[in-house]
């Protein structure tokens, strides 16, 4: 079977990769060898997210006497929530279906194996092996939770983010070592329904990759919450003998003993590459990545590779805009290489973060003269009538010429405010623009303007 485009694996690169090929006129293939959407319709984004939500109504109902209201008998089921965040799954993943036969995309079930010649080897699950052949082959196989050598995953007592989705029942206590998105995001869900959580850090600071003053706060309104917080820490070794687990924690002040039921590694992920046949024909990778250029082309005419298998941010969003571009450059089109500066990062625990472009730290290095403006929520008129208080918008400018260098966020909704940054930062807008421009009141959003308002000395709120 001859086509234009063979993409290997259906996640949010794989499949917007070919739907977009489609639009452009090209017969294409995707090869799955599980569910279509890959790991973030069916095992990431958007059933964590399911989960998150069921934390946050649990969470309003609890607290629904500070609306003037009154509830009784308010409690969880931890079962339904889960049946509800694997619904919401696998209607996402049905909809991915429709999409692709909607774009008469030809869906390929089984394990997708490159040969040299621009074929591909596709094995189902019966170990029957099928060749396929392309003009171009896409590979989009995405990843996995990475495992630490002293930290061996067995899905039970050691979890990745798979098995903390589905969890049979609710454990009492859980360690989670990491606390990037991944792991912040099951701390504020499983702290949110009653389990008592230690996070486990190996770094200084909590959500490390973000500004040091987003950290910091993030860091108390986890305390506060209840959850344990461990810096300057790393596990050395877990013993499951026992019932639940005990787990050895190094720390500045020496070691010591953890008990739980349950501990979840979210330590990040490890790239896909193996056995796809990337060493027999040739195509060259360092350090668990596919090598690429600009517009994803691997070091061999035909083949390419996007998503969380070569260099940059392993995010859905990136993924998809890889793909789109990568198409786009093979049919011609000349699209502009992406801004790895202007990405946006979200983490959707409680409260939000969102961040794109530099840290005040990052400005700084750079040799920046800068200019840094901070508003907080507890200012914000939207945000006290909503009773959601905590955080801030800082914004972070280059003073000579008013280049929107950084914006970082954290509070309630701010996942869905950081676009406007990114938005600005792409059309090249400077501080002074931005405070022109007049934004609705009473928004949350109106704290990125008071922000920059900050950043000018022209602050009006606070």
């Amino acid at each position: 079977m001859k086509y234009d485009i063979i993409v290997i694996g259906s996640g949010p690169g794989g499949y917007v990769t070919a739907i977009r090929a489609s639009q452009l006129g090209f017969k294409v293939a995707v090869v799955e060898k599980s569910e279509l959407g890959g790991v973030c319709l069916n095992w990431g984004c958007i059933p964590t997210k399911a989960l998150l939500k069921s934390a946050q109504v649990y969470e309003y109902l609890k607290h629904v006497d500070s609306y003037g209201l009154k509830a009784k008998e308010i409690d969880k089921d931890f079962p339904a929530i889960i049946k509800r965040s694997r619904g919401v799954a696998e209607g996402m993943s049905k909809g991915v279906q429709f999409l692709m036969k909607k774009n008469k995309i030809d869906i390929i079930e089984g394990f997708g194996k490159i040969k040299p010649g621009k074929k591909v080897d596709v094995t189902d699950d019966k170990g029957a092996v099928t060749e396929y052949s392309a003009d171009h082959v896409i590979i989009a196989t995405g990843a996995r939770s990475r495992e630490l050598p002293f930290l061996p995953i067995d899905g039970k007592k050691v979890i990745g983010y798979r098995q903390a989705m589905v969890l049979p029942e609710q454990p009492k206590k859980m360690i989670i070592v990491g606390s990037g998105a991944i792991g912040v995001e099951f701390a504020y869900f499983y702290n949110s329904i009653g389990t008592e959580v230690t996070i486990v850090e190996f770094l200084p600071n909590v959500v490390p990759l973000e500004d040091e003053e987003i950290s910091k706060q993030f860091e108390r309104s986890l305390k506060k919450s209840g959850i344990k917080v461990m810096t300057n820490s790393s596990v050395t070794k877990v013993d499951t003998s026992g019932k639940g687990i005990v787990a050895t924690v190094s720390t500045k002040k020496g070691e010591q003993s953890l008990e739980a039921d349950i501990v979840l590694s979210a330590v990040g992920i490890k790239s896909n590459i193996e056995n796809l046949g990337l060493e027999e024909v040739g195509i060259v990778t360092d350090k668990d990545k596919i090598l690429v250029n600009d517009y994803y082309q691997t070091n061999l005419p035909g083949y390419y590779a996007i998503g969380d298998v070569v260099p940059g941010p392993a995010l859905a969003h990136v993924a998809s805009a890889e793909g789109i571009t990568c198409v786009e450059k093979i049919a011609g089109l000349n699209p502009e290489p992406i801004d790895y500066g202007n990405i946006p990062g979200c983490t959707y625990a409680s409260p939000e973060i969102a961040s794109v472009g530099l840290t005040e730290n990052q400005a700084k290095e750079k040799g920046f003269d800068i200019k840094v403006g901070k508003f907080p929520f507890s200012a914000s008129g939207k945000a006290s009538a909503a009773g959601n208080k905590e955080g801030f918008v800082k914004v972070i400018f280059d003073a000579k010429y008013g280049e929107w260098l950084g914006c970082h966020m954290i509070g309630a909704g701010v996942t869905d405010m950081i676009a406007e940054a990114v938005l600005g930062r792409k059309l090249e807008t400077t501080g002074h623009e931005v405070l022109k421009a007049i934004h609705p009141h009473p928004t949350m959003s109106e704290a990125v303007m008071e922000a920059v308002a900050d950043a000018y000395d022209e602050v009006i709120h606070l």
